[in-house]
């Protein structure tokens, strides 16, 4: 399937099919490179109107789960997910993409990859 962009309603419904799958959250902002391995149990959305600065996001896609966080370091061990959520700033230019397998959300911030967990992950 070829890569194309989608609307927030499609990127809702697509994703929203993989509820009850397990799914690797890949995060890339600069030279930070985390992974966060979980089992999807819903999705949801917040919007914070009591912003005191641009670094607090209006919008956040919140994937709702347990799960642990990887990061790039070699002497951490994964981490469990705090508060069984993992949230991804939204803005009003931010891309959503699909290719049939994967979904990619760029932002300002950095680009978010969610795909499903392979076996043993």
């Amino acid at each position: 399937m070829d890569q194309h962009f989608l609307s927030i309603e499609e990127l809702n419904e697509l994703l929203n099919r993989w509820n009850g799958q397990n799914i690797k959250v890949t995060k890339l902002e600069l030279d930070d490179v985390d992974e966060t391995l979980m089992e999807l149990q819903n999705i949801s959305y917040s919007k914070n109107t009591r912003r005191i600065d641009d670094y607090v996001p209006m919008h956040t896609l919140q994937l709702n789960g347990t799960g642990h966080v990887l990061t790039d370091a070699a002497d951490l061990k994964p981490q469990d997910l705090p508060a069984s959520q993992y949230e991804i700033p939204l803005e009003d230019n931010s891309l959503y993409e699909f290719d049939g397998s994967q979904f990619l959300l760029s932002t300002a911030r950095g680009v978010y990859k969610i795909e499903l967990a392979g076996p043993g992950e």
